[in-house]
């Protein structure tokens, strides 16, 4: 059982920003940020993000909640695995406590791991010669917690020793049950590379073999701890440069990290093995860096760049490609002392439309002409995923690869879209400020309710009744809460705005007395002296309390 403190300690450490950005592509929209709605079929930016509330709420769906709500319902997450996931990833250290209230010792199997391989990689001088043949400085090694993972046995035998159970070393995947039922490391004989969360969470290893496994390099397996298609490898390192210096530059190994941090490129990561995916995505774009996908040149290079380009330019995300050529990699010329020449390369990127449209059109025989029209078809393709403005601007350069006439390589021109049928109901701002005011400074209740009740509000008197009721959390008070159009007023700007909203209501009452039949000429009269004395005093900026129609 997770201790209640515990909860509410995580709570403080929780930004909605870093966990809803850590899931989905935020952009900044005034004071808070927003996205693309995942609880709904949305096309355009509905969830609003707000830092300040630590809220979100889609305008659309009606959606929204604090940091907790959002994971359990994108995850599809029980509250416990909720909270287990958040500490994970804010790198926060539950207490849990047994049935009978007792506390339960904090296990950091990880952390304990990874220092056992360290020392192990002082006692093996193949593993240190290895490092010191590809460069890697002391420096570098104490700074990326570079060490040895030994035969399988010597794992084991270190985290039974240290009371962690198989369970325990499963659920973070650094062992595994194989034939037979018997236990194994996941790690034998490899040089290994903790892999931290960008909060600075050990979640996994990458280890390289120095054996002759088929397998060069291995990550550790998908868990609940560990999403390779989430991670960076370097992040927790880079993020502060990468921040200041505006750039990311995307490698394909643990190497190329190491090596270019080493020459002062100090905001490079790699991905884990695998390809740059959407769920990368969040992660990349955090700071809004120009992003440098620096690749190797052979074929599995390109190809990988080509899809990473498509991706990252389909985001509308800046930036461009480097590949690499001769047999070379970013760690090769490192190594090799050729820092300007990486300098120029990472200074000098092909963007990343022009360089899609290139290798997409390197792909065929352009003097069959069936070919070529399949390179326009896929070119095209690609084009339209891009804003029309963007595209427009790409087809003389496609035209010209494809050595077709311009006006055969044209955009289709999109459709204007129908208005929904269903309008927007109507929004009356004079009395979303007031309920907004209200929610932002509770302590001016008690001047509005001397002067307005509930029934005065024509659109939104459903908001203001549910206000009173203390429903803050209901998701059209969370609406309103997050709506930037609608502005807080501090006292003197509220009663300002009361003035007029209870001008406008009296004045509106006026006509209808006037034009009422049902109502003597005494009655009548009685209640047009009234309201003008009450008008008058409104004129003047003076608030005048509530009374009943029926009882003026």
């Amino acid at each position: 059982m997770i201790d209640k403190t515990s909860i509410e300690n995580l709570k403080q450490r929780l930004d909605i920003v870093d966990v809803v950005g850590s899931y989905l592509e935020l952009k900044k929209n005034g004071a808070n940020y927003k996205c693309v709605c995942p609880f709904h079929n949305d096309t355009s930016p509905s969830l609003v993000v707000s830092p300040s509330k630590q809220i979100y709420h889609c305008f659309a769906c009606g959606a929204g909640g604090d940091s907790i709500k959002f994971v359990m319902e994108y995850e599809k997450l029980s509250y416990p695995e909720t909270i287990e996931k958040l500490a994970n990833m804010v790198n926060f250290s539950l207490s849990y406590t047994t049935n009978d209230g007792i506390k339960k010792e904090d296990r950091k199997l990880m952390e304990s791991l990874n220092l056992f391989y360290i020392k192990q990689l002082d006692n093996n001088p193949q593993a240190k010669q290895y490092l010191r043949q590809r460069g890697i400085s002391e420096a570098s090694v104490e700074k990326f917690e570079i060490g040895y993972a030994p035969a399988s046995f010597a794992t084991l035998d270190f985290l039974s020793s240290r009371g962690y159970a198989m369970s325990e070393s499963m659920e973070y995947g650094v062992a595994g049950i194989g034939e037979n039922n018997h236990p194994y490391a996941r790690f034998i004989e490899r040089v290994t590379f903790p892999i931290y969360s960008p909060s600075n969470r050990l979640v996994g290893f990458g280890g390289r073999t120095l054996s002759n496994h088929p397998a060069k390099y291995v990550n550790s397996p998908q868990t609940k701890h560990f999403n390779k298609s989430q991670l960076l490898y370097g992040y927790h390192l880079a993020k502060e440069n990468i921040y200041k210096q505006k750039t990311i530059i995307i490698t394909e190994g643990y190497l190329d990290v190491i090596m270019l941090h080493q020459a002062g490129f100090t905001h490079a990561v790699a991905t884990l093995g695998t390809a740059l995916t959407n769920e990368h995505i969040p992660l990349i774009t955090r700071g809004d860096p120009e992003v440098i996908v620096a690749y190797d040149g052979d074929d599995a290079g390109i190809n990988a760049a080509l899809k990473a380009s498509m991706l990252l330019s389909t985001h509308g995300i800046k930036g461009g490609v480097v590949l690499f050529s001769g047999g070379m990699d970013p760690a090769d010329m490192v190594q090799n002392n050729l820092i300007d020449a990486l300098n120029h390369l990472f200074r000098t990127p092909q963007p990343f439309i022009e360089f899609s449209l290139e290798r997409m059109v390197k792909k065929y025989n352009l003097k069959d002409p069936l070919a070529k029209q399949q390179a326009l078809t896929e070119a095209m393709s690609y084009l339209k995923t891009l804003p029309q403005a963007v595209q427009e601007s790409y087809t003389g350069m496609l035209s010209e690869k494809l050595g077709l006439h311009h006006n055969l390589v044209k955009i289709q021109s999109h459709k204007p879209q129908r208005l929904d049928k269903k309008e927007r109901a109507f929004e009356d701002m004079l009395e979303l400020t007031i309920i907004k005011t209200i929610l932002s400074e509770p302590s001016l209740i008690d001047t509005v309710l001397d002067t307005i009740d509930s029934s005065m509000f024509k659109t939104h008197q459903e908001e203001f009744s549910l206000l009173l009721d203390n429903q803050f959390e209901h998701p059209k008070l969370r609406r309103i809460s997050l709506w930037e159009d609608i502005k807080v007023y501090d006292e003197k700007s509220l009663i300002a705005s009361m003035v007029a909203f209870l001008y406008h209501y009296y004045n509106e009452k006026f006509q209808e007395i006037k034009t009422a039949r049902e109502l003597s000429y005494d009655k009548k009269q009685f209640l047009i002296r009234k309201i003008q004395e009450k008008m008058m005093k409104l004129k003047q900026g003076e608030l005048v309390p509530y009374e009943s129609i029926s009882t003026l």
